[in-house]
């Protein structure tokens, strides 16, 4: 410590700027192609070597920079992006701190290279870190600029031993190049890495090429299970793609997030879309998008980090709501046979099983598909049904019945005023019924067989479809009972001999506390002394479940809480526990009319095609794949 104050040297302050905006190779080319864009250009080449340790060279074919501006350029908070403070309140540039180019020079050997014009003529300015000192000289360069940065950190050994291997800093090169393209799809862009081509990517503005460009980045996996949205409402508009749930990811690599063309990291936005993706998303994997943002320049703060990578929005509550409500709409619509719907289209992740590989070509010709016609008759099925009792009820569609009455003597029995007995398929289940062609078959086809109690297997024109009985009812009667509990409440059906819990004190006080929860979830319980629970009516729903364990599961969900305020926001997790309850089970024998009834549901549910715990339900075998492992046609 000095006791006199000085004003740091020119030098000094731009090293000390430096380590705000030039962290490593990748932060200079983000710097430098920020710039080319606010300039106009539609083409953008950039070469490094060493990852762009030893050299980066970004070109572009922008407006240029006249001769008088060039040295300018190079000066510490100089810029042509904004020239008064009201400019910060709506910006509309991805760069305007002024800071970049003065930084970067003060920490490498920089050139830039620009012109104005078609003549081939322009002007060279170039700094070392040394003395900072800009030297213009003539230049041969058509219309645009070239930065030219060589030994990054040459005067800073403490910052360049902190930087990575060639590997590392080449592969944060590479993101930094796949986010700005991203950002732009009206721009060229290629990437250059020790004199080998890495990246060729072709401006385009349709759909189409958008979504060419979005494979090239993401890969073709995220574009085969992607939905395209584009949802705007109270001057916001929110488009992209999303993929659905079942293409998660172990890591959050695939997260591409822009507002007004500006990629950004956002607690608001990450925590809309958690929420959007809560019920579907198995745990711990992590959402795949890219995804826009548009809205008023001067409703969001871009000016809040040296690095811009952080935004502050002036009305987080509407922005995050907009987000929540747009994505969560966009992933409750999709049905099973949305996708792939046509012959040879992408399935989504959940519904494709790869074929077996490495096979030897044989001489076997491709088989035909059965027709559907040859499945049971209406007789059939009646006559099937007859004989099952209220001790065996059946899966019932709509109903919600899920498991077989207990035996007698069992606690739970339940009383159903005004239910009839089940005689034979309902309308839900008339898909039981095979059509003359296949062609007429639904998205999830018609059930074949059960396998070792736990599969559906169904045919459509497709090929095979296979279920998890358990994990799709699931999802359908959590659907049922959100539903319900959003309409004012579950309906409750009482029992014919009150179940009696012993519980702990803390337990029978934590139902008294929250005794109108319970009744908002169709549980109607009494207490009959200090650790004892009556249970005297269930969910109508969950009919059949195991009323001892399932009251005892909401009971520690309720506990986990620790108040009643948080309740509200995690009552679809309790709802979510009582649906796995009230779900058919593994080795629970299904008639061909209950399997059938079960696929039926499932393509009128939204998220059906993921349990409560963001499980698959369902996959898609395709014929063409089974002739491949069975060497047909090769």
């Amino acid at each position: 410590m000095h006791d006199k104050i000085a004003q740091l040297s020119p030098r000094l302050a731009n090293q000390i700027a430096a380590g705000e905006v030039v962290e490593r190779p990748a932060s200079v080319i983000k710097e430098l192609l920020e710039n080319s864009l606010d300039a106009g250009a539609s083409r953008l080449d950039v070469e490094i070597e060493n990852g762009g340790i030893k050299r980066i060279k970004v070109r572009d074919n922008g407006r240029g920079i006249g001769q008088e501006d060039l040295p300018m350029a190079l000066a510490r908070h100089a810029t042509s992006k904004i020239h008064a403070l009201e400019d910060l309140e709506a910006v509309a540039t991805l760069g305007f701190r002024g800071e970049a180019l003065a930084s970067i020079s003060s920490v490498a050997r920089l050139a830039m290279t620009s012109s104005r014009d078609d003549s081939g003529k322009g002007w060279q300015v170039s700094a070392e870190g040394r003395d900072m000192q800009a030297q213009l000289v003539p230049a041969a360069h058509p219309r645009g600029t070239t930065v030219d940065v060589r030994d990054l950190f040459f005067n800073t050994p403490a910052r360049r031993k902190f930087l990575r291997t060639e590997k590392t800093e080449f592969n944060r090169v590479d993101d930094t190049i796949k986010r700005l393209a991203l950002s732009r799809f009206d721009v060229s862009i290629t990437l250059r890495h020790n004199g080998k081509g890495i990246h060729n990517l072709r401006a385009g503005s349709g759909r189409v090429e958008m979504e060419r460009r979005v494979s090239q980045v993401c890969g073709p996996a995220f574009m085969q299970n992607a939905l395209h949205i584009d949802v705007e409402r109270s001057g916001l508009r929110l488009w992209g793609w999303v993929a659905e749930p079942a293409f998660s990811r172990s890591q959050a690599d695939l997260q591409f997030f822009y507002v007004n063309g500006r990629a950004i990291r956002d607690k608001v936005v990450s925590h809309a879309v958690r929420r959007a993706f809560a019920d579907v998303l198995y745990h711990g994997r992590h959402p795949a998008f890219v995804l826009y943002l548009e809205l008023d320049p001067a409703s969001v703060d871009v000016n809040v980090h040296p690095t811009k990578h952080e935004v502050r929005f002036r009305d987080s509550r509407l922005v995050h709501d907009f987000l929540f409500g747009s994505l969560h709409r966009a992933l409750a619509s999709v049905r099973p046979g949305d996708r792939g719907a046509e012959e040879g289209a992408a399935e989504p992740a959940q519904n494709r099983l790869e074929p077996v590989a490495g096979v030897a070509a044989g001489e076997f010709g491709g088989q035909q598909r059965m027709p559907l016609s040859s499945g049971p008759s209406v007789g059939d099925l009646q006559q099937q049904m007859q004989g099952y009792s209220t001790l065996h009820q059946p899966y019932q569609g709509d109903s919600g019945v899920a498991e077989p009455a207990p035996s007698p003597g069992a606690s739970g029995l339940t009383a159903s005023p005004g239910a009839r007995p089940w005689s034979g398929p309902t309308p839900a289940a008339a898909g039981a019924l095979a059509p003359e062609s296949d062609e007429e078959a639904p998205p999830l086809g018609y059930a074949l067989a059960q396998l070792h109690g736990i599969y559906i297997l169904a045919q459509n024109q497709h090929g095979l479809i296979v279920v998890d009985m358990h994990a799709a009812h699931e999802r359908i009667v959590y659907e049922r009972m959100k539903a319900a509990h959003a309409s004012g409440g579950i309906q409750a059906q009482p029992l014919l001999v009150p179940v009696s819990l012993a519980v702990s004190q803390r337990e029978a006080d934590c139902f008294e506390e929250r005794a109108e929860v319970f009744t908002s979830l169709g549980f109607v319980l009494q207490r009959a002394g200090p650790e004892t629970l009556l249970v005297r009516q269930v969910p109508t729903m969950l009919h059949g479940a195991e009323v001892e364990q399932l009251v005892r599961d909401v009971l520690s969900d309720l506990l986990a809480e620790g108040g009643s305020d948080r309740i509200g926001g995690r009552i679809n997790e309790i709802l979510s526990t009582m649906a796995c309850h009230g779900s058919v089970r593994a080795n629970r024998k299904l008639t061909v009319p209950e399997m059938n009834a079960l696929l039926r549901d499932m393509e009128r549910t939204e998220r059906s095609g993921q349990c409560n715990h963001g499980r698959p339900t369902w996959t898609q075998v395709k014929l063409a794949d089974m002739d491949k492992w069975f060497l047909r046609g090769q």
